[in-house]
């Protein structure tokens, strides 16, 4: 008889996740959650809550304010930019600030993503940072993709419910989505380092016990709607006006108000025509739809041009090459060589060039002196499109 995966593990120098990264995606991932207790021992914060109010004031940048009212039980949601003196009236308990997108406007933030380079880079959407005073919440909820909650400051209580067929109506009263009934299948307290991972579909209910900070690293999991809306668009632009509806098989109708069987199977065909791509269509068309942020700058970008003696010399100063932290990367092979993607353009270039762009570690002198002349030009192309910058 199979036993069932445990639900808590003790995370270990060799095994920050408590066992392999082959076991975690064979037997969790998007399957079950997972407790691990010490996944980032010793961590050290990246940012204090002070830093994550005065980011919160940034314009461009996404946050709100969720605060629960016990007596009335009542939610309310504030959303940013929030002008500078707003924290110096928040209450004592009871409220939270949440940030998305931290880990573009915080290089620090950032390198918490090396820990999950077992996970394909694209599938990662944000790092979303959240203070909450004691008794904060974003009350019980359902997330539709995969999360890692990550403890880093004072302590957390967590309630999941992890059983088949738990109830998700939710609350047709509060400004955000909360369910209506929710009961807990196991509840822990997370410490400093501790971390929850969540797959999608999973009620839970986080608490703040104390003053705390919690880094959630969450998927980008892109709706079946959104990625028809994104495809139909890119299609309709390609196809323009001149392909039309036909119908040359057409009778002499006796009801000429009635749109009958055959008509809509001339639209059903007409429409699967449309929609239908090979391989590499359908590659070059994620490979841009994932390179875009939610706020994306849609303005043109002015190719800056830099050679790569200069490029070189500064790499050879300590200054090494890192993604934008405007723009997602990611890359795709085709028969005629491999592409890059970036603010929903695409360049082509080396493979080398394309693995050194996208592998989170920064491109230094060392790879410049060991790579090609096309692996220089490639990088080069990157630089001047503004997608690669210097640390």
């Amino acid at each position: 008889m199979a036993t069932e995966p445990v639900i808590e593990v003790k995370a270990s120098a060799k095994q920050p996740l408590g066992m392999s990264a082959a076991a975690f995606m064979r037997d969790y991932w998007q399957k079950r959650p997972l407790l691990i207790r010490g996944a980032f021992p010793s961590f050290q914060l990246p940012m204090s809550g002070n830093d994550l109010a005065g980011l919160a004031c940034e314009d461009g940048v996404l946050a709100r304010i969720v605060a629960f009212d016990r007596k009335r039980d009542r939610w309310h949601v504030e959303n940013g930019p929030f002008p500078e003196d707003r924290f110096l009236h928040m209450g004592k308990r009871d409220w939270t600030l949440l940030v998305q997108d931290v880990d573009r406007w915080d290089a620090d933030v950032a390198k918490l993503l090396a820990s999950f380079a077992f996970l394909p880079r694209w599938r990662i959407d944000d790092i979303m940072v959240s203070f909450a005073a004691p008794g904060g919440s974003v009350g019980a909820h359902v997330d539709h993709y995969d999360v890692f909650l990550l403890q880093g400051q004072g302590q957390r209580h967590w309630a999941i419910d992890a059983r088949p067929g738990a109830p998700l109506g939710t609350r047709e009263d509060a400004p955000i989505k909360l369910l209506e009934i929710f009961s807990a299948s196991h509840d822990w307290v997370l410490d400093p380092g501790d971390m929850l991972y969540l797959p999608p579909g999973v009620p839970h209910h986080g608490v703040a016990v104390d003053a705390c900070l919690t880094f959630s690293i969450g998927m980008r999991a892109p709706s079946v709607g959104e990625l028809l809306v994104a495809w139909a668009e890119e299609r309709g632009r390609e196809l323009g006006d001149t392909r039309r509806y036909s119908d040359p098989d057409q009778r002499a109708v006796s009801e000429p108000g009635l749109v009958d069987g055959a008509g809509i199977a001339r639209v059903r065909s007409v429409l699967a025509s449309a929609l239908t791509a090979d391989d590499a269509e359908l590659a070059n068309f994620f490979g841009r739809f994932l390179s875009t942020y939610r706020l994306a700058d849609t303005a043109p970008r002015k190719v800056r041009a830099i050679t790569e003696g200069s490029i070189a010399a500064r790499l050879k100063k300590g200054r090494g090459l890192v993604p934008s932290p405007s723009v997602r990367l990611n890359f795709i092979e085709h028969p005629e060589g491999t592409r890059l993607f970036g603010a929903g353009e695409a360049l082509d270039l080396t493979r080398a060039a394309a693995s050194a762009c996208t592998r989170g570690a920064p491109i230094d002198a060392s790879w410049w002196d060991a790579a090609s002349s096309a692996d220089h030009a490639g990088v080069r192309a990157a630089v001047e499109r503004g997608w690669m910058v210097f640390a």
